[in-house]
């Protein structure tokens, strides 16, 4: 099966291809256009292998630097951390109860209409609600130490409720003080 290639050549003859007058002339500009177009510059990374070593030392260096606290290993101890028990935390009755309250409250302050005139009555009532306050977190504390019981519960939810009653209070005797003053500018004015 295999053929010398003189054997096959030998008998072919050439047929009559006749090359353009001008073929020498646009082989010869061809070859001067391909050799002489601009060579395309390569991406020189050199400073990327520069950095990556300059990283690698540095990670090296500050992993097997010594430090002072090698010698003395740190002992954690591991308590059981308790969940801090909450009015809210008991049931979600509670907590739609003090939900409830702490919104009430919120929006009742929000609301408090201040002015030079009413100052001192608001001053008092927040103070009281502030200590009302602080008597809700040690009860709060209470109820962590002794447990969920019926009594701290019972003082837990009234301290709730004196503090939007004490609000309600205090919006009703600001009306009423601002009521006072519209009334005495108007026999004034008369």
């Amino acid at each position: 099966m295999q053929k010398d290639i003189r054997d096959l050549v030998k008998d072919y003859k050439e047929e009559g291809v006749e090359l353009s007058t001008n073929h020498i002339n646009k082989f010869e500009a061809l070859l001067q256009q391909e050799m002489h177009q601009p060579k395309q510059k390569k991406k020189n990374y050199k400073w990327l292998s520069i950095a990556a070593s300059v990283v690698l030392l540095i990670s090296l260096a500050v992993k097997f630097y010594p430090s002072k606290n090698i010698e003395t290993p740190i002992k954690i101890e591991s308590k059981p951390v308790q969940k801090e028990i909450s009015l809210g935390s008991i049931s979600p009755e509670f907590n739609t109860i003090e939900s409830y309250y702490t919104n009430s409250i919120n929006l009742e302050i929000s609301q408090l209409d201040l002015s030079e005139e009413n100052k001192d009555i608001v001053d008092g009532y927040l103070l009281k609600i502030a200590e009302l306050t602080q008597e809700y977190k040690s009860l709060t504390k209470e109820l962590n130490t002794n447990g969920v019981n019926d009594t701290t519960i019972d003082a837990l939810i009234g301290n709730l409720q004196l503090r939007l009653q004490l609000l309600q209070r205090l919006k009703k005797q600001l009306k009423q003080l601002k009521n006072l003053n519209t009334k005495q500018n108007e026999t004034q004015v008369i």
